[in-house]
């Protein structure tokens, strides 16, 4: 019995936290002694459970969304206007209901959301896994541009050496030749005489 006292004194100590505005995280999980305290929060409602450590966190957090979501459809336009703690206490037989539904792990109901829970998780890693897969063969095909551009940046440059030699070819020949015709034509005149 002082163990369920001390566990209500943390659960007010918690909401107390939530209700300033403390963690602002919409879901968490906060432990406890051999307990942990899981939580929801979805606009200004919290839905918490207590589990023991073992008790699986996807269940856990799956049991909190079916309250929310039945509440949700059940009470939505009600919340703002509750005006006692225990407004909705007519609630309290679907959460028994829901966790009689969750209580034992290994039924079949649970062990399937858990088995759903892994497959999706499953199919994320294999999404991941293929998406890592295609970047390294995108990597692979620029890897294998980046060495056609790097030879053919190499023929460019030799192309381009030839054009300027050939430029200056044409830029300085004529006046070569009209200089060594002086020359010759100098050097002729001077033998020659």
């Amino acid at each position: 019995m002082q163990d369920a006292e001390f566990y209500k004194q943390q659960v007010k100590a918690l909401f107390k936290n939530l209700s300033r505005g403390h963690n602002e995280a919409s879901r968490m999980s906060v432990e406890t002694g051999p307990y942990i305290f899981h939580y929801i929060i979805e606009g200004r409602v919290c839905y918490l459970t207590m589990c023991d450590r073992s008790y699986p966190k996807k269940l856990a957090f799956q049991y909190l969304e079916d309250l929310k979501n039945e509440f949700e459809r059940s009470y939505a336009n009600q919340i703002e206007t509750a005006a006692r703690p225990y407004a909705f206490i007519k609630f309290d037989t679907f959460i028994q209901r829901t966790k009689k539904l969750y209580q034992d792990t290994r039924t079949q109901r649970n062990i399937s959301k858990l088995n759903d829970e892994l497959y999706e998780v499953h199919q994320i890693m294999t999404r991941n896994v293929q998406e890592v897969l295609g970047v390294g063969e995108k990597l692979d095909q620029v890897s294998q541009m980046s060495s056609r551009l790097t030879s053919e940046s190499r023929i460019y440059a030799e192309k381009a050496r030839d054009l300027n030699r050939q430029a200056l070819i044409k830029k300085y020949a004529p006046f070569a030749i009209v200089v060594g015709v002086v020359i010759i034509l100098f050097w002729a005149k001077n033998k020659i005489w």
